[in-house]
């Protein structure tokens, strides 16, 4: 199936084209036609399948003077969204305004007024529906519910519908569908249709997912082995907390990395300057957590790095699934310590984790010289390189002057050679704390 099998407008369909769009998502496939026909919808889909496309491309069709609301948990996402919405109605003339808190009233209220999207986060559009502000959309959407519901933004959602006209179509997109969220749907939509993509159909296999067991104080030796192993063009390093967020943000940049922090308590317009450079690849490496990368919708990122594993299943869905998007292969890395199996056996029931070592000093050698290798017969010497090697001849022969050099791009490491547990040493630890957990619930 192609996008104009989905009933879309030429209009839409040259935009698609030129964006690089050629097939939907399986959201795409089940939603667009639905909206385009005006149901309203509740699709069950993870980040990263395609919702913003799904929602958007045949709200943008049907709009011809109307107005659309997009409702979102956070401002990044908010951002993102409208951004999208902006890129796919470019031949429509389509304006966007993006409403969150830290921003002038004013400015937004202006922007509210002479656009036809609205994307907005829960606390300042009840603020603005307060002070009379009207939108009165024929669509709204609810983005990412699940995680309004978890920051609390559900009696906020109930009190935004009473400002909004009943005669709209309604869409929900959740991750999960807590009896919350369900609960919610039955009060705001009308017979809707339920679309769900399978925690099967999403478990994307253009990502590959490892993991390594390490100790404690092995975390930052290990996550620089395998940074420098796997060579990521562009990553994100998960942490729990913030304080580990900016620790290794400032270790990554204090060997050489153009990494940033990115969390909850770092100023909103530095938060957007960091997302930013992040996705115009200023910075090759940030180092989030959980909260601030929610909603991060960066399509070219290769590798995600769990320098904790998370505290439950969902988590971890969201946060490999920044990688391996728009049909491009991802890696997930998790590192592990014994302290973490019990969350890795939750993650491993809905996820195929393959268990690895992590790269000797001389695989990581090894490597390096094999690139080498491969990139040298590409160069051509510059008249700088010439002039040295012959001023070099007049001392040494040509191979002591190429062993000197190959001697000072590959000089021997400090560090540890071996890191982490060997795959036989996890698998005896992993197989310990299993039979422990049976004898308990054997007692």
């Amino acid at each position: 199936m192609n996008f104009k099998d989905l009933g879309l407008s030429d209009n839409i369909l040259k935009r698609l084209k030129e964006i690089g769009f050629e097939t939907p998502s399986l959201i795409q496939e089940k939603a667009i036609p639905l909206i385009l026909e005006g149901k309203d919808i509740v699709a069950q889909a993870q980040t990263g399948t395609g919702k913003t496309a799904a929602f958007g491309l045949p709200i943008l069709d049907m709009l011809k003077g109307k107005k659309a609301l997009i409702i979102t948990p956070t401002r990044e996402l908010a951002i993102q969204v409208s951004e999208e919405i902006f890129r796919f109605g470019k031949y429509l003339g389509i304006h966007t305004a993006t409403v969150y808190g830290g921003s002038s009233y004013n400015r937004q209220i202006k922007h509210i007024k002479s656009s036809q999207v609205i994307v907005a986060t829960p606390g300042r559009l009840i603020d603005l529906l307060k002070k009379g502000i009207e939108i009165n959309p024929s669509f709204v959407v609810l983005d990412e519910a699940d995680e309004m519901l978890d920051m609390g933004f559900l009696d906020d959602i109930r009190e935004i519908f009473k400002f909004i006209p009943s005669n709209r179509q309604t869409l929900l997109f959740s991750a999960t569908m807590p009896k919350e969220i369900l609960n919610l749907a039955k009060t705001i939509l009308k017979s809707p249709e339920f679309v769900k993509i399978t925690k099967k159909q999403v478990t994307n296999e253009n990502i590959k997912e490892f993991f390594y067991v390490i100790d404690e104080y092995e975390r930052n030796d290990a996550l620089i082995r395998l940074i420098d192993f796997k060579n990521p063009k562009k990553a994100i390093v998960f942490c729990r907390t913030k304080k580990d967020t900016d620790e290794v943000a400032s270790f990554l940049n204090g060997i050489g990395y153009n990494a940033r922090a990115l969390h909850g308590d770092i100023e909103q317009k530095r938060r957007e300057e960091v997302i930013k450079d992040f996705k115009s690849s200023k910075i090759e490496i940030l180092v989030a957590t959980d909260v601030a990368a929610r909603g991060l919708d960066v399509n070219d990122v290769t590798h995600v790095f769990n320098y904790h594993l998370p505290l439950d299943v969902d988590s971890y869905v969201h946060r490999i699934g920044r990688t391996g998007r728009a049909g491009k292969e991802g890696m997930a890395v998790s590192l592990v310590t014994p302290h973490e199996f019990r969350a890795l056996n939750k993650i491993q029931k809905i996820a195929k984790l393959t268990l690895k070592e992590i790269p000797s000093l001389e695989d990581i050698k090894n490597k390096e010289i094999k690139k080498f290798l491969d990139e040298i017969s590409y160069i051509n010497p510059s008249a700088k390189s010439i002039e040295i090697v012959e001023s070099l001849q007049n001392e040494y022969d040509l191979f002591t002057i190429a062993t000197k050099f190959a001697t000072l791009l590959f000089k021997d490491e400090s560090s540890k050679e071996k890191i982490g547990k060997s795959i036989k040493e996890a698998k005896r630890l992993l197989k310990s704390v299993n039979s422990k957990k049976k004898k308990r619930r054997y007692y």
